[in-house]
């Protein structure tokens, strides 16, 4: 089974997108499942993990009600206000949902970047890992040093990274990227996703750019770490859904047979808890 880890719906009337602005003109626009259907038919892919795009409840119950009504949908990552004392009461309150599996602060908007160590967030932590909950951190390579700290806190709360920690793949970064990278790889809490590269490549988005990142996070986190996503519909601004599932395809094309069906939908599987149906 091929999942998709990684993809964004929104609707801008719902007004709560305060990062969606008319100047990303290719975003300006309502994405629903109707959108993806033909690509996801097209490609293979049997479903998708849908994550928040805006820093609200409100967008979470709205996903988990489309989630409801969209076969392909296996799962949901929402978003929680963890700085709140009633945090704990809101992940309750969601996570009776069963298509909520994860939760995902927006990290990398935050302008504090010890944000994510706050005694507050801590507490709201393990509220997330007692409901049975998931985190994605959405985080830049100036968080991972912090987000090592984090995790060492939180030994027992399942982690994945998003984008790959999002390297500065456009002007060639890659050193204080990847040891950050490798010690985080050491905390076997930690998984990470294979998406959002092509979006921080710029004009070094080829095979041979990308190769050296995609190689270092299969090397740090093996593909029983390591899982795909396309994030959609951010990708359509430097690519299409297919071309990305193939350019992937061909960057891990070393691994065996069950070691791409690992990073294409088992990886996801375990890591979201999702039944592997076909």
């Amino acid at each position: 089974m091929i999942i998709d880890a990684h993809q964004h719906f929104w609707a801008l009337g719902r007004g709560d997108y305060g990062w969606l602005t008319p100047e990303l003109t290719d975003l300006y626009r309502d994405f629903h499942p109707s959108d993806l259907e033909a690509s996801l038919a097209t490609h293979g892919v049997d479903g998708a993990v849908i994550v928040q795009a805006a820093p609200t409840e409100a967008e979470t119950a709205y996903l988990l009600a489309l989630a409801s009504r969209w076969p392909r949908a296996k799962a949901v990552v929402g978003w929680v206000d963890l700085a709140s004392g009633r945090a704990a009461r809101s992940l309750e309150r969601l996570a009776s949902n069963p298509m909520l599996r994860g939760i995902r602060p927006m990290i990398q908007d935050e302008p504090d970047v010890d944000w994510m160590l706050q005694p507050a967030i801590g507490r709201s932590l393990e509220a997330v890992r007692e409901c049975g909950l998931t985190l994605d951190a959405l985080v830049r390579p100036r968080h991972l040093c912090v987000l090592k700290r984090l995790v060492d806190r939180h030994p027992d709360l399942p982690v994945t990274i998003d984008h790959g920690g999002k390297p500065e793949i456009a002007s060639g970064g890659h050193l204080t990227w990847a040891d950050d990278i490798r010690a985080l790889s050491e905390r076997p809490q930690l998984t990470c996703k294979l998406s959002g590269l092509l979006t921080e490549a710029g004009a070094r988005a080829d095979d041979v750019d990308l190769r050296p990142y995609v190689d270092h996070l299969l090397e740090c986190f093996g593909p029983s770490r390591l899982m795909w996503g396309s994030d959609w519909p951010v990708l359509t601004m430097a690519s299409d859904y297919g071309a990305w599932l193939d350019q992937a395809t061909r960057l891990v094309e070393p691994l065996s047979t069950d070691e791409k069906a690992q990073v294409f939908g088992r990886t996801a599987a375990s890591f979201y808890g999702i039944k592997e149906t076909s």
